[in-house]
């Protein structure tokens, strides 16, 4: 007859504590997954097994989404700036109260993650997810710029375009090396841009190892290699003639077209386009993949009698317009395989100050940072 062992003691014990333990976890993180971002922090300060439980199911979760933040700068001197932030997934408002970069100059940001300031003397930009961390170059840009393009590439910062009147070059371009913190020259714009080189009239988004512009009115598109400081193109990605501006941006790691439809002074609509890239990185305009409800396109051009000025932030699978002229309500569109799902959000800036709009990959470290320096409060 073969003899069983009869488990001692101490290994059934140890068995019915890890049994427990596993069956433990598997319901708090059931219960930890109804819940959304800002309301997991709590949580985490329970036990150590609480800490893992939340952070297990933040890797897991698709309940946690980027954050819009609109900054608002006012007008006069000293310029101050207010933040605040939005979560898709709870709907929540959060005041964000930081000490921001002494103001140099205007606040701006030219694609969806950076915002920077520049004078002829000084240059501050900004580049984690809150922008609690400015970081200030020891010298400014070699040509005096008022209204350059400005966008993040692995570590480089590229500066386009933008140039006084009496500057030389009004297409020159420059990189600053985060890293060695110093500035290099590059090839100059294309000369096609010649009349429109400023963020005014150029749209800018960077993916990877690149950086994309768009002349709005044309949709006349180049791509640049900071690596090898060439440009590719040109691009022809306009949809229709019925199409007076479009914008670019990234959404779920592909390119996107937004075209605004209609004319300057009387929107009829806003369009999305897919943008396909080859194995060797040329633009092709795919199929159209979102319109845009007629009652969002009224909530977009506001009430003001001023003409709308739309721009575009993307960042993961989600797409925020907004219109400086009135900024009252915010369009967001969430981009799924199935199509697009759109929203409004209603929005306290005003006209009379500048607005800023940047994503933000919000996750618990940048949480946990923001709640210890008492930086969020939720409205």
């Amino acid at each position: 007859m073969a003899v069983v062992a009869k488990p001692n003691h101490n290994q059934t014990k140890t068995a019915v504590v890890e049994d427990e333990a596993l069956l433990y976890g598997d319901v708090l993180e059931s219960v930890l997954s109804k819940l959304h971002l800002i309301h997991l922090l709590p949580a985490c300060h329970v036990s150590k097994s609480w800490h893992r439980a939340v952070s297990s199911t933040l890797r897991f979760s698709n309940r946690v989404k980027p954050w819009l933040v609109v900054h608002t700068q006012t007008t006069r001197f000293p310029y101050a700036v207010s933040s605040r932030a939005y979560d898709p997934a709870s709907h929540v408002w959060l005041d964000v109260e930081r000490s921001l970069a002494k103001s140099i100059s205007t606040l701006r940001s030219s694609h969806s993650t950076l915002l920077y300031m520049l004078s002829p003397s000084k240059f501050a930009f900004s580049l984690d997810a809150l922008h609690f961390e400015w970081s200030h170059t020891k010298t400014p840009p070699l040509v005096w710029r008022t209204d350059p393009i400005v966008a993040v590439v692995g570590h480089r910062l590229v500066v386009a375009g933008g140039a006084c009147d009496y500057e030389d070059d009004p297409l020159a371009v420059e990189m600053y090396d985060v890293k060695a913190g110093t500035w290099d020259t590059c090839d100059s714009m294309p000369a096609i841009f010649k009349d429109s080189a400023a963020s005014t009239w150029l749209s800018v988004a960077a993916e990877g190892c690149r950086m994309y512009v768009t002349e709005k009115c044309s949709a006349v598109t180049y791509s640049f290699d900071p690596e090898s400081k060439t440009w590719f193109g040109p691009y022809d990605l306009r949809p229709t003639p019925t199409v007076f501006s479009s914008l670019i941006g990234f959404v779920n790691g592909g390119m996107v077209l937004a075209g605004i439809v209609g004319e300057a002074e009387d929107v009829k609509g806003v369009k999305l386009w897919e943008v396909k890239m080859s194995d060797d990185e040329s633009l092709e305009l795919g199929e159209m993949i979102g319109d845009m409800p007629e009652m969002m396109v009224e909530k977009l051009k506001g009430e003001s009698y001023y003409e709308p000025s739309i721009s575009m932030s993307c960042m993961g699978g989600l797409v925020c317009f907004h219109n400086a002229s009135d900024p009252s309500d915010l369009i967001l569109c969430e981009v799924e395989k199935g199509g697009c799902r759109w929203s409004s959000v209603r929005n306290d800036g005003t006209r009379l100050q500048r607005m800023v709009v940047t994503w933000a990959d919000v996750g618990l470290p940048e949480l946990q940072k923001a709640v210890q320096v008492g930086a969020l409060k939720i409205v």
